[in-house]
């Protein structure tokens, strides 16, 4: 399985935070169309189909990221299977 690298990770997570608030404070069609590409982005780096499961996934992600290990290897270590920033 590809890993997406955790800056990436948390470069989306910001992402969806930002429009997730800026779309609950002003309901916009520019707003809401912000939110669902970066809702579809997130998903589909995380491998995943629903949002709820692509945010437990980027968590879980970074957490081994945190622990020292991401997919065996040391965090910091960089395969051809890491997608990088």
């Amino acid at each position: 399985m590809i890993t997406p690298h955790p800056q990436i990770l948390r470069a989306l997570l910001s992402r969806y935070a930002d429009a997730w608030v800026r779309t609950h404070e002003a309901d916009t069609a520019a707003n809401r169309h912000l939110l669902n590409d970066v809702t579809y982005t997130l998903c589909v780096t995380t491998g995943t189909s629903d949002i709820k499961d692509a945010l437990a996934k980027a968590d879980a992600l970074l957490a081994q990221e945190r622990s020292g290990t991401v997919a065996g290897r040391p965090s910091g270590g960089r395969t051809d299977q890491t997608l990088v920033a």
